[in-house]
Formats: structure tokens, sequence, C-alpha cells
């Protein structure tokens, strides 16, 4: 038996489609202020989507709901797919909820070498997850990463709007006990670091974990 979404021809499966949006609506007043403000950096609306997600990530608590990829597509004056096709397409966005803390593990090359999958094994047992994972009390989330361009630091792994470098297998768990008592480094503070970045000055959120002099 074959699933409804597999394709013979091309012998690929086809993503479903997100679940049709409901009419919520969570852009605060600042934050329509800062996507009319992000929209001014480009030639026409739709070419703001990235940062419009971006945005919509924060608002809407860290992942994009059907409902939030509704509201970036009316106010971007785009059809509700085009702006899925764009979310769906690129990772960094997350279509479903993660943890408060979002543990990405650098496993590319260099830090693969420095015991990358060591420390993925050893977060498996501790969380009592797999990788891709969410821990029942909602704390954490597993993931591998594509590498996060900082080979220098191996083994680097990427909590939110954080870098953590030189992690060992020796050392790793101390890092999650770190993350457990901390409020900082979670997926709303990652989108609206990188808003902040668009806009620098303009968020009033004060949700990212670092200042926009910090960023730049």
């Amino acid at each position: 038996m074959t699933s409804n979404n597999y394709n013979p021809l091309t012998d690929t499966f086809i993503p479903k489609p997100l679940e049709r949006p409901s009419d919520e609506r969570k852009f605060s007043d600042s934050a329509i202020a800062e996507l009319e403000e992000i929209v001014t950096h480009y030639p026409e609306r739709k070419a703001a989507c990235l940062p419009a997600l971006w945005l919509a990530q924060r608002e809407y608590g860290g992942s994009l709901t059907p409902a939030a990829i509704s509201e970036v597509a009316e106010r971007l004056e785009l059809s509700y797919t085009e702006v899925e096709g764009v979310a769906s397409f690129y990772t960094m966005y997350n279509l479903k909820p993660r943890g408060r803390h979002h543990v990405e593990v650098c496993t590319c090359l260099t830090c693969a070498l420095l015991g990358a999958y060591d420390i993925v094994h050893r977060y498996e047992h501790e969380l009592g997850v797999s990788i891709g994972g969410t821990t029942d009390d909602g704390e954490f989330t597993l993931s591998e990463a594509e590498c996060l361009n900082f080979c220098g630091g191996a083994t680097v792994i990427q909590v939110g709007d954080k870098y953590f470098s030189g992690v060992t297998p020796d050392n790793c768990l101390s890092l999650i006990e770190e993350l457990r008592n901390s409020q900082k480094y979670t997926p709303s503070q990652l989108a609206d670091s990188i808003v902040k970045i668009q806009t620098p000055g303009a968020s009033t959120m004060g949700g990212g974990s670092f200042t926009s002099q910090d960023l730049n």
C-alpha cells in the first residue's frame, strides 16, 4: 500500500499541505509597524517575505502556524500558497512547535570529527528523545544542524540566538543544566534577534537575548 502523498511518476513523496488556517491574528501594533518598516527596504512587498516570516515566528511564539502564514500572506498581499511554499522550503522556519530550547548540534565534518555524534547520543539518552523529538515537558527539542560556520569552535551547538562552542561529550550535559535554568535562547528570541537586525532598535518586544548593538 502506498501513501496518498506518494507520486509514482517521480518516485517521491509530496509534502502534505498544512492544516487550514484559522482567522487568528497575532501581530501587535508594534509588529505591524516593524513589518511596514521592513517593507520599505525592498522594491516590492512580496520581497519582504523572509523577514516577515521571522516576524511572524516571533509573534506566534516560536513557530509558524497556519494562521501565522495566513497573516503574512494577508499583510504582504500574497496568496497563502506562496507564503507556505517559502516557509516550508527553509529549515530555519519552524512549521511545528519546538521546545522552550531548540538544541541544534552541528554534525558536519569538523564537528563530527570532534565528537558531535557522541554528544547527540548523550543528549538522546539524557533527554529521552531521538533527533527531531521534543521532551514531554516541552523544555527541549533536539536537532542536527548543517554547518554553523564556526569550525574553529567545534563542536558547536546553536540554541535559539546563541552559539555554544567547544562542547565535548564530557561537558555537554552541563549545557543542558544551564539551559534548564535559563529564560534566554528560545525560538521566539532567535526570531526577535533577526527582526532586530532588519530594523535595529525598532523591536519593542525585548524578547531577544541580545540588544541590537550586540548583534551589530
